[in-house]
């Protein structure tokens, strides 16, 4: 009776060696069905702990439930072994015992209770249970992320030589879940967990990305809930950390922004065409050279960039692009994301030294189009840089027709955005630099008058009066012309 006691006691500890060693693997990787006893029991943590962090989480065992494909061992019976699937109502059946309820359970919890309700038909059980094919996980995911919503995965690698389990990590969720949004707070990322107990854990993905903390990326959980909050602030250089990690989206489609205010074509523009070959989003510079580039009278140091949150709240970002064009600096030109509008104001005041500058960045256009008309040499369509004066296309039209020419003072029609002309008269001063009363810088479309003299003006009168008489004496000359002709 001792032998058999002795080999009882060595059977046992034989297998809670093995599954010890089954929980070692579990924790490094993938999951083989064929020795799975899943995770170990451990220490549990309160209903009082409101928020809980990685470092301070202990590993959970894994809790089975409906869709679970269990193998029942109970050692030298095989007829009371099998597989048996955990039904919808959270229920096996068992030979002799009948129906277990195993909704939140852990296996080994499960293989002591076997053991317990068949000790009246066998002295002694050993049971083993190991899980075959877990349940599909379900997800939720909400908050910053492109596609919100419910995820369900098979934990079950099909390209496995043997029957293995993948079990899934937050990142991987929320690259199923399109990828983060630019507006996410990714350093406080939070999971909700309902069994086997309530719990509220929060994870720091920034901590990841900067010093590779491993235990910021946690295992999930069948009926886990990821909330990604929103950003109290966005922050530029944070964005670009966020596009490069591997939880950002995957494939950039291209989608429209809108651009209004101090650009050539203001509207509706679809930016993005390349962003998925070159793996970066699109950008505020890029945006604006699709609108037709800025005008010379854009106020380029107070741009608004206007996003729209998963929460339909809008945040407000200032962007200074003549920081960029005087130092580089990178962060002005944030990166868009869909549903971004941008907002370009008018400058109160014209630098004619930073007009040139503006001129030869990249989102202005390189030339405009402008229309000198009337009494100038070479009247027409110019094709002009964009900080030309009005004295300046006036002299690309070969100047004034010095006979002709009203040379004092010349009009001015523009094209506004709203669809409205504006028509100005405007005195010519030679000697003017830059202003925007007596020379202003042009823009596109405009049209220049340069109307007649008086003096032109009263001989064009004078002869559009005398052209009647002017013809009926050249008809009497004909007359006369021809009674001669006869009378010879």
């Amino acid at each position: 009776m001792r032998m058999y006691d002795s080999l009882y006691i060595f059977k046992t500890l034989i297998l809670r060696v093995v599954a010890i060693l089954i929980f070692t693997e579990i924790i490094a990787g993938d999951i083989h069905a064929s020795d799975a006893q899943l995770l170990l029991p451990n220490r549990r943590l309160t209903p009082s702990d409101p928020q809980v962090s990685p470092a301070n989480l202990q590993v959970e065992a894994y809790t089975l439930g409906a869709g679970d494909l269990l193998r029942v061992d109970v050692l030298d019976v095989p007829e009371y072994s099998g597989e048996y699937l955990i039904l919808s109502d959270g229920t096996i059946g068992l030979p002799l015992i009948g129906n277990i309820s195993v909704t939140g359970l852990t296996v080994l919890q499960l293989a002591e209770i076997i053991a317990k309700k068949y000790q009246p038909y066998v002295q002694k059980p050993i049971t083993t249970v190991t899980i075959m094919a877990p349940r599909p996980m379900t997800i939720a995911v909400s908050g910053e992320v492109n596609h919100p919503g419910t995820y369900t995965m098979s934990l079950s690698v099909p390209s496995g030589a043997t029957r293995q389990f993948q079990f899934y990590k937050v990142t991987q969720l929320l690259q199923q879940a399109g990828g983060i949004t630019q507006s996410a707070d990714i350093s406080r990322v939070r999971i909700e967990r309902n069994i086997p107990q309530k719990q509220s854990i929060t994870v720091n993905l920034k901590q990841l990305i900067e010093t590779g903390d491993l235990s910021q990326d946690l295992v999930l959980r069948d009926g886990d809930r990821i909330y990604v909050p929103q950003a109290e602030t966005i922050d530029a250089l944070s964005i670009r950390q966020l596009n490069s990690a591997s939880f950002a989206p995957q494939k950039i489609d291209p989608f429209p922004i809108i651009v209004v205010g101090e650009v050539f074509n203001p509207g509706t523009h679809i930016v993005g065409e390349k962003a998925t070959e070159t793996r970066q989003p699109p950008t505020v510079t890029e945006a604006i050279k699709l609108a037709g580039g800025i005008t010379p009278l854009a106020n380029i140091r107070e741009i608004q960039l206007r996003r729209l949150t998963q929460n339909a709240e809008e945040q407000v970002v200032n962007i200074n692009l003549w920081e960029l064009l005087r130092t580089g600096d990178v962060k002005q030109d944030m990166t868009l994301q869909p549903g971004d509008s941008i907002l370009i104001p008018k400058a109160t005041g014209i630098n004619p030294t930073e007009v040139a500058e503006l001129g030869k960045a990249s989102f202005s256009p390189h030339t405009i189009q402008v229309s000198v008309v009337g009494e100038v040499k070479n009247p027409g369509t110019l094709e002009i840089p964009l900080d030309t004066t009005l004295n300046e296309a006036i002299l690309g039209a070969g100047g004034f027709n010095l006979i002709r020419a009203r040379q004092n003072q010349v009009q001015l029609l523009r094209l506004n955005p709203d669809g409205t002309v504006s028509q100005r008269d405007i005195k010519v001063n030679w000697t003017e630099g830059v202003n925007e009363a007596l020379n202003p810088i042009l823009q596109q479309n405009d049209v220049i008058i340069v109307g007649r003299s008086t003096l032109s003006s009263t001989g064009d009168t004078l002869e559009e009066a005398f052209r009647p008489l002017q013809s009926f004496i050249n008809l009497l000359s004909i007359m006369n012309t021809i009674t001669r002709l006869f009378m010879n």
